[in-house]
Protein backbone atom coordinates (compact mmCIF):
# COMPACT_ATOMS: atom_id res chain seq x y z
CA UNK A 1 0.00 0.00 0.00
CA UNK A 2 1.50 3.33 -0.78
CA UNK A 3 1.06 6.58 1.43
CA UNK A 4 2.30 9.22 3.61
CA UNK A 5 1.64 11.33 6.20
CA UNK A 6 1.46 14.61 6.24
CA UNK A 7 2.80 16.22 9.43
CA UNK A 8 3.41 20.00 10.42
CA UNK A 9 5.89 22.25 12.80
CA UNK A 10 3.03 23.22 14.51
CA UNK A 11 -0.34 22.97 15.60
CA UNK A 12 -2.02 25.63 12.83
CA UNK A 13 0.10 25.21 9.63
CA UNK A 14 -2.52 24.21 7.52
CA UNK A 15 -1.93 20.61 7.74
CA UNK A 16 -5.70 19.95 7.35
CA UNK A 17 -5.84 22.15 4.38
CA UNK A 18 -3.01 20.60 2.22
CA UNK A 19 -4.52 17.39 3.32
CA UNK A 20 -7.68 17.96 1.90
CA UNK A 21 -6.26 19.19 -1.62
CA UNK A 22 -3.94 16.17 -1.93
CA UNK A 23 -6.58 14.32 -1.54
CA UNK A 24 -8.90 15.69 -4.34
CA UNK A 25 -5.90 15.63 -6.49
CA UNK A 26 -5.71 12.00 -5.82
CA UNK A 27 -9.15 11.51 -6.57
CA UNK A 28 -9.12 13.68 -9.42
CA UNK A 29 -6.84 11.46 -10.99
CA UNK A 30 -8.61 8.06 -10.73
CA UNK A 31 -7.16 6.85 -7.36
CA UNK A 32 -9.33 5.75 -4.28
CA UNK A 33 -8.02 7.06 -1.06
CA UNK A 34 -8.32 5.81 2.08
CA UNK A 35 -7.20 9.12 4.61
CA UNK A 36 -6.72 8.46 8.48
CA UNK A 37 -6.06 11.15 11.41
CA UNK A 38 -3.44 10.88 13.95
CA UNK A 39 -4.97 11.58 17.59
CA UNK A 40 -8.67 10.83 18.78
CA UNK A 41 -9.76 13.70 16.16
CA UNK A 42 -13.67 13.99 14.78
CA UNK A 43 -13.70 16.72 13.05
CA UNK A 44 -10.54 16.69 10.66
CA UNK A 45 -12.03 12.92 9.78
CA UNK A 46 -15.53 14.93 8.91
CA UNK A 47 -13.28 16.91 6.41
CA UNK A 48 -11.79 13.42 5.32
CA UNK A 49 -14.67 11.74 4.67
CA UNK A 50 -16.63 14.16 2.95
CA UNK A 51 -13.72 14.64 0.33
CA UNK A 52 -12.19 11.45 -0.05
CA UNK A 53 -15.77 9.57 0.37
CA UNK A 54 -14.87 7.15 2.06
CA UNK A 55 -14.87 6.97 6.35
CA UNK A 56 -12.01 8.23 8.01
CA UNK A 57 -9.77 6.04 10.48
CA UNK A 58 -8.16 7.47 13.72
CA UNK A 59 -4.64 6.14 14.67
CA UNK A 60 -3.46 6.98 17.94
CA UNK A 61 -0.21 5.24 19.41
CA UNK A 62 -0.87 6.78 23.03
CA UNK A 63 -3.81 5.19 23.70
CA UNK A 64 -3.89 1.91 20.89
CA UNK A 65 -0.86 -0.68 20.24
CA UNK A 66 0.90 -0.89 17.68
CA UNK A 67 -0.35 -3.87 16.88
CA UNK A 68 -3.96 -2.27 16.82
CA UNK A 69 -2.98 0.73 15.28
CA UNK A 70 -1.54 -2.09 12.25
CA UNK A 71 -5.12 -3.29 12.25
CA UNK A 72 -6.66 -0.26 11.76
CA UNK A 73 -4.51 0.72 9.17
CA UNK A 74 -4.46 -2.80 7.45
CA UNK A 75 -8.53 -2.89 7.45
CA UNK A 76 -9.15 0.46 6.75
CA UNK A 77 -7.24 0.38 3.64
CA UNK A 78 -8.63 -2.17 2.06
CA UNK A 79 -9.84 -1.38 -1.60
CA UNK A 80 -7.77 1.55 -1.88
CA UNK A 81 -5.09 2.65 -4.04
CA UNK A 82 -3.29 5.05 -1.71
CA UNK A 83 -2.89 5.66 2.14
CA UNK A 84 -3.07 9.66 3.23
CA UNK A 85 -2.59 10.18 7.27
CA UNK A 86 -3.09 13.46 8.63
CA UNK A 87 -0.84 14.08 11.72
CA UNK A 88 -1.63 15.89 14.90
CA UNK A 89 -0.35 18.82 16.46
CA UNK A 90 3.39 19.45 15.37
CA UNK A 91 5.83 16.10 13.90
CA UNK A 92 7.43 15.35 17.57
CA UNK A 93 4.64 16.76 19.69
CA UNK A 94 3.39 13.59 21.69
CA UNK A 95 2.66 12.92 25.35
CA UNK A 96 5.82 13.95 26.87
CA UNK A 97 8.92 16.37 26.03
CA UNK A 98 11.61 13.56 26.36
CA UNK A 99 9.61 10.96 24.25
CA UNK A 100 8.33 10.65 20.66
CA UNK A 101 5.30 8.76 22.57
CA UNK A 102 1.93 9.60 20.79
CA UNK A 103 3.38 11.60 18.24
CA UNK A 104 3.11 11.81 14.43
CA UNK A 105 6.75 10.63 13.96
CA UNK A 106 5.90 7.42 16.20
CA UNK A 107 2.75 6.79 14.06
CA UNK A 108 5.15 7.52 10.99
CA UNK A 109 8.10 5.04 12.16
CA UNK A 110 5.60 2.27 13.23
CA UNK A 111 3.51 2.13 9.64
CA UNK A 112 6.55 2.70 7.75
CA UNK A 113 5.27 6.23 5.99
CA UNK A 114 7.23 9.08 4.72
CA UNK A 115 6.74 12.43 6.20
CA UNK A 116 5.38 15.10 4.14
CA UNK A 117 6.02 18.49 6.27
CA UNK A 118 3.90 21.35 6.00
CA UNK A 119 5.11 24.72 6.91
CA UNK A 120 3.64 28.40 7.20
CA UNK A 121 5.79 30.35 5.44
CA UNK A 122 3.93 33.47 5.24
CA UNK A 123 6.62 36.33 6.83
CA UNK A 124 9.80 33.81 6.33
CA UNK A 125 12.29 34.05 3.92
CA UNK A 126 15.31 31.95 4.65
CA UNK A 127 14.42 31.01 8.37
CA UNK A 128 12.81 28.72 6.53
CA UNK A 129 15.96 26.94 5.39
CA UNK A 130 16.88 26.85 9.23
CA UNK A 131 13.16 25.26 10.70
CA UNK A 132 13.92 22.64 7.68
CA UNK A 133 17.08 21.62 8.64
CA UNK A 134 16.34 21.47 12.37
CA UNK A 135 13.55 19.02 11.40
CA UNK A 136 15.97 16.88 9.53
CA UNK A 137 18.55 16.71 12.27
CA UNK A 138 16.46 16.35 15.36
CA UNK A 139 15.76 12.55 14.41
CA UNK A 140 17.73 11.41 10.96
CA UNK A 141 16.21 8.06 11.15
CA UNK A 142 12.73 9.63 9.96
CA UNK A 143 12.42 9.69 6.45
CA UNK A 144 11.07 12.94 5.25
CA UNK A 145 9.70 12.70 1.66
CA UNK A 146 9.27 16.54 1.19
CA UNK A 147 7.71 19.92 2.02
CA UNK A 148 4.80 21.94 1.31
CA UNK A 149 5.12 25.33 2.15
CA UNK A 150 1.68 27.19 2.94
CA UNK A 151 0.73 30.53 2.91
CA UNK A 152 3.22 31.98 0.40
CA UNK A 153 2.92 35.80 -0.21
CA UNK A 154 3.54 35.24 -4.49
CA UNK A 155 5.24 33.55 -6.75
CA UNK A 156 8.60 35.05 -6.07
CA UNK A 157 8.24 34.95 -2.40
CA UNK A 158 8.29 30.78 -3.04
CA UNK A 159 11.23 31.15 -5.41
CA UNK A 160 13.15 32.54 -2.21
CA UNK A 161 12.03 30.17 0.14
CA UNK A 162 12.60 27.62 -2.31
CA UNK A 163 16.11 28.51 -3.01
CA UNK A 164 17.15 29.02 0.66
CA UNK A 165 16.17 25.41 1.50
CA UNK A 166 17.63 23.71 -1.65
CA UNK A 167 20.64 25.09 -0.74
CA UNK A 168 21.19 24.02 2.83
CA UNK A 169 18.51 20.98 3.02
CA UNK A 170 18.48 17.72 1.46
CA UNK A 171 14.87 17.47 1.85
CA UNK A 172 12.96 18.54 -1.58
CA UNK A 173 10.47 21.09 -2.10
CA UNK A 174 7.23 19.72 -3.40
CA UNK A 175 5.22 22.49 -3.85
CA UNK A 176 2.96 25.72 -2.04
CA UNK A 177 0.16 26.94 -1.52
CA UNK A 178 -0.85 30.63 -1.37
CA UNK A 179 -1.96 32.75 1.14
CA UNK A 180 -5.71 32.49 0.41
CA UNK A 181 -8.35 33.33 2.89
CA UNK A 182 -11.07 31.59 0.48
CA UNK A 183 -9.68 27.92 1.05
CA UNK A 184 -8.67 28.47 4.68
CA UNK A 185 -10.91 26.59 7.34
CA UNK A 186 -13.09 28.47 9.90
CA UNK A 187 -11.99 27.39 13.24
CA UNK A 188 -13.76 27.55 16.55
CA UNK A 189 -12.90 26.48 19.94
CA UNK A 190 -12.94 22.98 19.48
CA UNK A 191 -10.62 22.93 16.57
CA UNK A 192 -12.07 23.68 12.77
CA UNK A 193 -15.66 23.46 12.38
CA UNK A 194 -17.38 20.55 11.41
CA UNK A 195 -17.39 19.37 7.56
CA UNK A 196 -21.16 20.37 7.95
CA UNK A 197 -20.73 23.94 8.65
CA UNK A 198 -17.89 24.67 6.71
CA UNK A 199 -18.22 25.05 2.90
CA UNK A 200 -15.99 22.08 1.75
CA UNK A 201 -17.39 20.25 -1.02
CA UNK A 202 -18.67 16.79 -0.43
CA UNK A 203 -16.90 15.15 -3.58
CA UNK A 204 -13.22 15.90 -4.99
CA UNK A 205 -15.19 16.44 -8.59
Amino acid sequence: MKGFLIAGTASGVGKTTVTLALIAAMRRRGLVVQPFKGGPDFLDTGHHTRIAGRPARNLDTWMLSAEANQEVLRLGSHGADAVVVEGMMGLFDGKDGATERGSSAEIAKLLRLPVVLVLDAAKSARSMAATVLGFELFDPTLPLAGVILNRVASERHFKTLETAILASCKTPVLGWLPREPLIAIPERHLGLRTAQESRCRPSAT
